[in-house]
């Protein structure tokens, strides 16, 4: 049986360029995500990338609903032998850090660290009681706010500084049975989510802030994701592998 990829939020952006990418490496594909299977992106996801792929409505932060989502997609799809960590929010506000509310910080980490981290877990579970043909991975595409710090949206830096963790610790657990987990740090990268700011970073990546000089695509965050899951790198377990264009390179 050809592998099989989760990829949340793939309908759009960045897990789009994910979803592509796997999809042209023979991966089929299960694509989670909050819109209903109507809506305009998921059909348009649904259409470019074929009949081997399928679409399943999840919120994340419905944790206790994740193991039978898990379930579900297995017994319709076959064991997943690849799980990109990809769905996530912005904060609801930017602003001053000391006026984030509860109500905010707990949206955030609901999705991109809550969500995230139990989905994985669920996902490591099935992975360690069934024999595998192909090589496993899993993978949570972050941010490079994992360790750049924004006091505007502190309360998005901290799910992604969490998730972080998260790899770091499910990497250890899962190295000596073969499965690999990386992190994937995306900085400025052109998707629907960066839009509303598209004029501001495009000043500052012409100023210098990117060494590349360019905004990142989602076909450069695929490129990476479609080599680990193919399990061209499965010695480099644990890997925190920024997709930036050099934006986090400490300078002077």
């Amino acid at each position: 049986m050809t592998p099989l990829a989760v990829v949340t939020g793939g309908q759009q952006g960045i897990g789009l360029g994910i979803a592509r990418a796997l999809a042209a490496q023979g991966f089929r594909l299960a694509i989670v995500s909050l819109p209903e299977l109507g809506h305009p992106t998921v059909q348009a996801a649904l259409e470019e990338l074929g009949p081997e792929t399928r679409y399943y409505r999840h919120d994340l932060s419905e944790i206790g609903a994740l193991p039978a989502l898990v379930g579900r997609i297995e017994a319709e799809q076959g064991p997943i032998t690849a799980l990109v960590q990809n769905a996530g929010v912005a904060a609801k506000v930017r602003g001053d850090m000391l006026e984030i509310t509860p109500e905010n910080f707990d949206f955030v980490m609901d999705i991109n660290l809550r969500g995230a981290f139990f989905l994985a877990q669920a996902v490591a579970k099935r992975m360690l009681s069934q024999a595998a043909d192909h090589y496993r991975s899993i993978m949570f595409v972050t941010s490079v706010s994992a360790n750049m710090a924004s006091v505007e949206r502190a309360d998005y830096c901290i799910s992604k500084a969490g998730a972080a963790m998260a790899a770091q610790a499910l990497a250890l657990r899962l190295a000596p049975h073969g499965i690999g987990v990386f992190e994937l740090r995306p900085g400025i990268i052109a998707t629907e989510m960066t839009a509303g700011v598209a004029d501001k970073y495009t000043a500052r990546i012409e100023g210098g802030l990117v060494p590349a000089a360019r905004w990142g695509q989602p076909a450069d965050i695929g490129s990476v994701a479609a080599s680990i899951a193919h399990g061209d790198l499965a010695f480099a377990t644990g890997a925190v592998i920024p997709v930036d264009g050099g934006l986090s390179i400490a300078r002077l």
